[in-house]
């Protein structure tokens, strides 16, 4: 059976658009749909003593909260194969552990109990740094909830040649039916010329043509395997983290990769992946890559 599309459900008005979000996309996919909640009613309640008929508070609560999201999954998408859980875990370990079997895992921009002044939930942050699978995080306005831009944006670092977030967003554009705009920011190293204008032309022609090169490069693959998606390329002189957040005013969504370390300890997000995933205006994928050794960079 197909690995499912995995998405956390808590109750909350983000975690409902995150399941829209996800019913659509596991359609464009042909995926099945997984539901899951986190709960910890049975550490906190107990189990209900036979002789009563009664459920705890905390599993009614639980099974209305997957129940709830299913019926609505099903009336946004009545063909939809789909399945639901009610996980006994604290939620960010639940959807760790989904991710290994799951094909994509879509979570809120926030959930239920955050505080209001936070950017990103920590649940989505912690997942989106940890996970073994893409990991989406809804997020932005209307129209590129509802995929209305038609535009599907990729950042390119130096290190992402026919990286998974390159296949990833390939897949993502032919879907869509949309256009891939493929972005490589670059910055001009401190020691390098600015003082004479020829100087500052020519140097921004040679950082602009490594650019270019490094985006044919990184791309030539998986545009073979998908001929048909439209490529828009560029290449930008600024801090990526910028450029990229800046863009997505006119994107469905973000895709940008995160490269992992089998024993390190704690998030690994760079600062491309933090940036977007705290303020963003469409959603953001984060594609995990493995790296044997740490690395420094933008990325």
């Amino acid at each position: 059976m197909e690995s499912p599309l995995v998405v956390g459900v808590d109750g909350s008005d983000a975690s409902l658009t995150a399941l829209d979000w996800a019913v659509d996309e596991a359609v464009r996919q042909a995926l099945p749909l997984r539901i899951v909640h986190a709960s910890l009613w049975e550490r906190y309640e107990g189990v209900a003593p036979a002789w009563t008929t009664d459920r705890p508070s905390g599993q009614v609560v639980a099974e209305n909260v997957v129940g709830t999201a299913a019926e609505r999954a099903r009336r946004r998408a009545p063909g939809l194969s789909l399945t639901t859980d009610v996980l006994a875990e604290d939620a960010a370990s639940a959807l760790l552990s989904e991710g290994r079997e799951g094909t994509i895992l879509v979570v809120g921009a926030r959930g239920r109990g955050e505080f209001a002044d936070l950017l990103l939930g920590s649940v989505g942050l912690i997942v989106a740094a940890r996970a073994h699978c893409p990991v989406v995080v809804v997020r932005g306005d209307r129209q590129a909830l509802e995929a209305r831009h038609g535009r599907v944006l990729l950042g390119v670092g130096e290190h992402d040649l026919d990286s998974p977030a390159v296949r990833f967003a390939f897949r993502e554009a032919a879907v869509r039916d949309a256009e891939l705009d493929v972005v490589r920011a670059w910055r001009r190293p401190a020691h390098a010329p600015a003082d004479h204008l020829l100087m500052r032309r020519a140097g921004a022609a040679s950082f602009t043509e490594e650019s270019s090169d490094l985006l044919d490069k990184a791309l030539e693959a998986a545009a073979s395997e998908h001929p048909h998606v439209r490529v828009r390329r560029s290449t930008v002189e600024g801090p990526a983290h910028r450029v990229l957040t800046d863009r997505t005013a006119a994107a469905d969504l973000l895709i940008v990769g995160a490269r992992r370390q089998e024993r390190l300890v704690g998030l690994e997000l760079g600062r491309v992946a933090h940036r977007a995933l705290h303020h963003a205006s469409c959603p953001v994928a984060v594609v995990p890559q493995r790296r044997p050794e740490a690395t420094t960079g933008d990325r």
